[in-house]
């Protein structure tokens, strides 16, 4: 397998991220508006990964977590968590919350921990995805940084 890159996304590259976001049934609300927070994954100058991470004061919102399906399983997907859970740190937040309606099985080997919504940061509550991009049923995940 040839090897992977990855790297800070433009804007120059909103159309192939919302397309893989789509295709993985992601929500695009708000999305565009932090294309610098996302994190791409290229091999062979094919995009096949995302994720972002959206700041808001010392918390942070991942989101758009997505693996182009030919490439799912084979650990992109945890690399771009891992290398925004190493971002965060470098940058002083705190906590890390998501929201997932399908993978809540995915984030807990990465020390995330289901929480009650109303208990995430005021912050993060004002995103596009706790606004209603994602729907109330959705999961509330945390991952607390040291």
């Amino acid at each position: 397998m040839n090897s992977v890159i990855l790297q800070t996304a433009s804007r120059n590259e909103w159309s192939q991220i919302a397309q893989l976001l789509q295709e993985s049934d992601l929500p695009l609300d708000g999305a565009e508006d932090h294309i610098g927070d996302f994190v791409l994954a290229y091999q062979d100058h094919t995009l096949i990964g995302c994720a972002a991470l959206e700041r808001y004061g010392d918390s942070a919102l991942l989101r758009s977590v997505a693996t182009h399906q030919a490439f799912r399983g084979k650990g992109f997907g945890q690399a771009l968590v891992r290398q925004l859970i190493d971002s965060a740190r470098h940058a002083e937040i705190h906590t890390i919350v998501l929201l997932t309606t399908t993978a809540d099985n995915f984030f807990p080997r990465f020390g995330f921990e289901v929480i009650p919504r109303m208990e995430a940061p005021d912050g993060v509550k004002d995103s596009a995805e706790f606004q209603g991009a994602c729907p109330d049923s959705a999961i509330t995940m945390h991952l607390k940084l040291p």
